[in-house]
C-alpha cells in the first residue's frame, strides 16, 4: 500500500456519502482504491439514528484493504446511539488519513435505523 507524498499535491476535492445502514452486514462509507495515487483525509463521521422509540449499536472500522477487504480496525465497536440521537464519530480535530487501499465501512447492530454521513478530502 502505496502512502502518496501531499506536499506538492494537484488537487483536494471535497466529498461526502450518506448511507442508510438497511442490514446489519458492514456497508461502505469510503474506499480508496489500490494505486489510486491519493490519499483521502477523514474530515467527519456522524451517526444518526431516526429510530424515534429504540437506541441501536453502530461500529465504524478502517479497513486494510479498499472495499471493506482485509482486516477490520474499529474506530468505535458496538457503540449504543440513543433514540433519535446523533453520534459524531470523528471531526476535524480527530481527522484521519485513509491511505491507498484501504476503505472505512458501518456495520449496525439494527437494521434500518442508522444512518451515516461520511466527510472527506480526496488529495491528489
Amino acid at each position: 500500500m502505496a502512502n502518496p507524498n501531499i506536499v506538492n499535491v494537484a488537487a483536494i476535492y471535497g466529498n461526502s456519502s450518506q448511507v442508510s445502514l438497511t442490514t446489519t452486514s458492514a456497508t461502505s462509507l469510503v474506499s480508496n482504491a489500490a494505486s489510486s495515487g491519493k490519499v483521502y483525509k477523514i474530515n467527519s463521521i456522524t451517526v444518526a439514528n431516526v429510530d424515534g422509540t429504540n437506541a441501536a449499536d453502530i461500529t465504524i472500522s478502517v479497513y486494510s484493504a479498499a472495499a471493506l477487504g482485509g482486516t477490520a480496525y474499529p474506530i468505535v465497536s458496538t457503540v449504543s446511539v440513543p433514540a433519535d440521537a446523533t453520534l459524531i464519530v470523528t471531526d476535524k480535530t480527530t481527522s484521519f488519513y485513509l491511505k491507498e487501499n484501504q476503505s472505512v465501512g458501518a456495520t449496525a447492530g439494527t437494521a434500518s435505523d442508522l444512518v451515516v454521513i461520511c466527510s472527506w478530502e480526496e488529495i491528489n
